[in-house]
């Protein structure tokens, strides 16, 4: 089977595949015919992809995070590889295929992960601010462990909440080193909580988000955030008008930093412009890395990335 990022125009392909959208739609001919709009993907990417052939019998055969075998051909359409599906059935037990081996996973072990957050959390010398943080940790639990952080700009793959928040991690703990006015408890705390009610935000299987829940329609993930400090304040004892209570909340609030970006305030403290910017850096840097792991090596350049001003990123020969 030939991974999605390996595929080229006019390459013929046959394999196990997982159906990660399904729209049923019709043309704008007369009459109007059923096709499907169907997102195809493996562990190295995602590929586009329409079936003209619709059957009745095929009309509700398909549902979203199932694997499905296929038989297509790549082709262009709009300067981007679209695929023309020939033939296109679920799979059956017999084909031995696995969802977990489908999906883009972190490039680290998901344990590992947590166990760098959690001794993170534990090396926190603010005690209150060690409280509230474990608090939170433990409320979402596993999900922390599994979930990605975004539905498609960044980390949008299993386990990379979890990573997103090492990486920033690594960063802060270097900028704290370089800038010892910074508050180290404060940075640990608002790296590990400016993005962990994105669990409750998003409804996700494996990686991938079918939808937002009705929390992350109404109320989001950074006010969810702000709520879920009060409810620890108060859960572990600790003044809710309090100057840790009150900073924690400041760095989650303003960590998209625009109010057009999601944030109702803007950073006011330099922990919270330290926080706004490694979590800046760390997304766009990862939109480059997985642009390039999803493009061949024989491509000089990317597809555009949405998420920098879709732009594409030229790969360096040298």
């Amino acid at each position: 089977m030939t991974l999605v990022k390996n595929l080229s125009v006019d390459d013929e392909f046959s394999g196990y595949y997982l159906l990660k959208e399904f729209y049923k739609k019709q043309t704008n001919s007369s009459p109007p015919r059923d096709y499907f709009d169907i997102l195809l993907c493996d562990s190295s990417g995602e590929l586009p992809s329409k079936y003209w052939n619709v059957m009745n019998d095929d009309k509700e055969s398909f549902i979203p995070m199932e694997i499905v075998k296929v038989e297509g051909i790549v082709q262009i359409y709009r300067d981007k590889l679209q695929a023309r599906i020939i033939k296109i059935r679920k799979a059956t037990e017999e084909d031995n295929q696995y969802l977990t081996d489908l999906v883009k996973m972190a490039p680290i072990n998901s344990t590992e992960l947590m166990k760098t957050i959690r001794h993170t959390a534990d090396s926190i010398q603010d005690l209150n601010i060690k409280k509230i943080v474990s608090f939170c940790i433990d409320r979402v639990g596993e999900k922390l462990m599994n979930y990605p952080a975004a539905k498609t700009y960044h980390h949008a793959y299993q386990s990379g909440l979890a990573y997103h928040i090492v990486r920033m991690l690594e960063v802060g703990e270097f900028l704290c080193k370089q800038r010892p006015f910074l508050n180290a408890d404060l940075l640990k705390a608002g790296i590990i909580l400016h993005d962990i009610a994105k669990t409750e935000e998003m409804n996700a299987q494996l990686g991938v988000v079918k939808d937002y829940s009705n929390q992350g329609k109404l109320i989001g993930h950074i006010s969810l955030a702000c709520n879920w400090i009060i409810e620890a304040a108060i859960m572990v004892e600790v003044d809710i008008k309090s100057e840790q209570v009150l900073t924690l909340q400041h760095l989650v609030l303003s960590h998209h930093n625009l109010g057009e970006w999601g944030s109702p305030v803007q950073p006011q403290m330099a922990e919270a412009v330290a926080l706004h910017y490694i979590d800046l850096l760390d997304a766009k840097l990862q939109m480059v890395e997985d642009a390039l792991d999803m493009t061949t090596e024989a491509e000089e350049w990317t597809p555009c990335i949405k998420g920098l001003e879709n732009k594409a990123m030229y790969r360096l020969k040298i």
